[in-house]
């Protein structure tokens, strides 16, 4: 019994770890996307997760991912580390924080959808309510905190493209954590999201010689902790929970990232911020109490072990 209770608690604990480091890196981007410029800015943060994640990757002597899992991770790679990075990074110089964080949240609910329709998850009721519910405190944190309205502009698009790159992307990747370790498939998906990001290497080098030391010290952090360990921790919750489960406590980010911003920035959230992050806290602890189908399986015990 023990053992199964741990089974069960470790995935929800990776799950939390990541999405406190991803809350976390809303700080880091406000502070370095400026100084860097987004592509400049997402070039240097994988670069500096693949180097993380390589070694680790060597330290524990776990080798190059099969082919067998080469599809989901080219997807992920591009589209998660490559193309939601910089359309984010870039739609937070358009619109402002309350503003991208309702639309990028759009996400979790077309997770839910995708994996009910091509990962044999169904549509369980709580989770649907769960989804709508932390749905609605997205928005009223949005609206709360949203400075300019959400109009339909270059920044919004852009958001709603990371959006659907992101969905897209972790329905691929559930599948690749069959036949790869959750640190095979965040190193070479990071790597690949690099690789997609290398036009903009003649920017950072000239970036990288007039940014400030703090620019650079958060892109730093956001390489080794948001995305290193970040989607490490993530990808071992996906292999031993459902995509669409999981999805949902993303949630958690935008009312985290509120409490990072007034604990850092000293930026103190408005009253109906903090009503929207209580909608998504209740949102995601319904979606934990649905119920998994019962096409879902556990990896093998080799996997486990990662």
């Amino acid at each position: 019994m023990a053992a199964r209770a741990r089974a069960d608690l470790l995935p929800i604990a990776a799950a939390l770890v990541a999405v406190v480091l991803w809350a976390s890196a809303f700080v880091g981007i406000r502070s370095a996307a400026g100084p860097l410029g987004p592509g400049p800015l997402a070039l240097l943060r994988l670069v500096v997760g693949s180097a993380v994640l390589g070694l680790l990757l060597l330290a524990r002597r776990e080798g190059l991912p099969p082919t067998a899992a080469l599809r989901g991770i080219v997807v992920s790679g591009v589209l998660w580390f490559g193309v939601y990075n910089l359309a984010l990074n870039d739609a937070e110089r358009h619109v402002d924080a309350g503003t991208a964080a309702m639309l990028v949240n759009v996400a979790p609910v077309l997770i839910a959808v995708l994996a009910g329709l091509f990962l044999g998850e169904g549509f369980p009721r709580r989770l649907l309510a769960g989804c709508a519910v932390a749905f609605a405190g997205a928005i009223v944190i949005g609206v709360a905190t949203s400075h300019h309205g959400l109009q339909a502009s270059t920044g919004a698009l852009l958001c709603l493209v990371a959006a659907v790159a992101y969905a897209v992307a972790l329905v691929f990747q559930k599948p690749a954590l069959q036949h790869a370790s959750a640190l095979q498939v965040t190193w070479l998906a990071c790597t690949i999201g690099a690789v997609v990001c290398l036009p903009f290497a003649p920017q950072l080098v000239h970036r990288l010689g007039t940014a400030h030391a703090s620019a650079i010290g958060w892109a730093v952090y956001l390489g080794i902790g948001p995305t290193a360990i970040g989607f490490a921790t993530w990808a071992y919750a996906l292999a031993r929970t459902d995509a669409g489960r999981l999805g949902v406590s993303t949630y958690l980010v935008p009312p985290l990232a509120i409490a990072f911003s007034w604990a850092l920035l000293g930026q103190t959230p408005p009253l109906l911020a903090l009503a929207g992050g209580a909608l998504c806290l209740t949102g995601v602890a319904v979606t934990r109490t649905a119920r998994r189908p019962p096409r879902f399986r556990r990896p093998p015990a080799a996997q486990r072990a990662t």
